[in-house]
């Protein structure tokens, strides 16, 4: 039982993924009735949803703890590249929408959800959630306020004895272990979630809103593979791809089917290691890019309000679109402290464009339609570049190191 145990962890992951991802779609085709193999998706989800909180708080606890003065940590090179790849990603949803035009049917709602009134509401939250009590953000998973709470206390514990930092540390690596079991497991998870969407909606039930699904997946398709490896061309002056690539199956495969960037950071965390990247820095920025380097949220925001601007006959000039890249980007960083993620920051964009809250509400709707294959994506795409631009801040800062020598 052991050996074979041992042969199964040795193995490939992203292999052992991908033949989850097959099962999980036969059998979600043949017996989409034996509703308890959904189970494995919630199990799996919910533990990395658990033990994440955790992570996040003694990871960065610790590394900000143990920070020698003085030492450099690409910071805030980091957040840079964060808020111009969301930005970069609004602007290519905005072009992709004047590119190819859609237009809605806006026959559904969607009820019991109450999107922000202005983007004062979003800054709110987000504050709101900085000075969330710490006990709360740790069960509530508010990982703005856990964030906040860890940076204090690590820096606070920088005068701490040897032996406090070190008992730090070994509970940061003991949770970490747990994760890493955790993680071993995916190839279950991975069946049980794409057993739960095939099962629930089947192949058909997403062909009516082909269009839609084809220009959020192409833009953000376009990000992927256009615009971050152009972004990490201009930081290294190298060929971007095997690092983007990396990133992309490493990180985004994992993260297409949690559906949640927060979950995906102990995977972030380990790819950060094995990519050899200074743990003060990605110890924190991985933790801080799952909540405010959205460019996957920018693009879902940007398209759906624009959709329901052609729907509605809307004409949208050139300094409306310009005015929609940045509120998208600026909302995107807040998606994560709303409830219902981006979509709820649809009707935000639309009144930019004087649409009433009762037909965002209905384009919120066709989203949540879309949202298996939308939200996936965008998930994917958000959490994969946070490690790129973690990788991305830390390698230009070597290669001047370099130059100057």
């Amino acid at each position: 039982m052991k050996k074979a145990f041992d042969r199964w962890n040795e193995s490939s992951l992203v292999l052992r993924i991908l033949c989850g991802l097959i099962l999980g779609v036969v059998l979600g085709l043949t017996v989409p009735q034996v509703t308890t193999i959904s189970l494995l998706g919630n199990l799996f989800v919910g533990a990395l949803k658990a033990v994440a909180p955790l992570l996040v708080l003694f990871l960065v606890m610790s590394a900000l703890a143990r920070h020698q003065e003085g030492k450099r940590t690409n910071m805030s090179r980091v957040i840079f590249l964060y808020l111009l790849g969301t930005f970069l990603a609004g602007c290519v949803a905005v072009a992709a929408s004047f590119l190819f035009p859609i237009t809605l049917q806006l026959a559904v709602s969607q009820e019991g959800v109450t999107p922000p009134d202005g983007i004062g509401d979003v800054l709110h939250t987000l504050l709101m959630n900085v000075v969330a009590n710490p006990v709360s953000a740790l069960v509530d998973a508010n990982y703005i306020g856990i964030l906040a709470w860890a940076v204090l206390l690590g820096v606070a514990l920088r005068k701490a004895s040897d032996q406090t930092k070190e008992t730090l540390e070994n509970i940061a690596d003991a949770i970490a272990q747990v994760v890493r079991w955790i993680i071993s497991f995916a190839p279950f998870g991975v069946l049980g979630l794409v057993f739960t969407s095939i099962s629930t909606l089947g192949l058909e039930a997403l062909l009516s809103y082909a269009k839609l699904i084809f220009l959020l997946v192409g833009s953000m398709a376009f990000v992927a593979f256009v615009v971050n490896p152009l972004v990490t061309f201009i930081a290294l002056c190298r060929n971007p791809y095997p690092l983007v690539l990396r990133c992309l199956w490493g990180s985004g495969l994992t993260a297409f089917f949690t559906r949640s960037s927060a979950a995906n950071i102990p995977v972030n965390m380990k790819l950060c290691q094995e990519l050899g990247l200074d743990e003060d820095t990605y110890a924190v920025s991985i933790p801080l890019g799952a909540t405010i380097n959205m460019g996957g949220a920018a693009v879902t925001i940007s398209i759906l309000a624009l959709a329901a601007a052609n729907t509605l006959g809307i004409t949208v000039d050139f300094g409306s679109a310009l005015v929609l890249c940045l509120l998208s980007a600026v909302s995107a960083c807040g998606a994560s402290g709303v409830a219902g993620g981006s979509l709820l920051l649809v009707p935000l964009a639309c009144s930019l464009f004087g649409i009433s809250n009762d037909i965002a509400m209905q384009v919120v709707g066709v989203g949540f339609i879309v949202g298996v294959i939308q939200d996936s994506c965008e998930t994917a795409i958000n959490s994969s570049t946070d490690v790129l631009y973690t990788a991305v801040a830390e390698l230009s800062q070597k290669d001047r190191k370099k130059e100057t020598l």
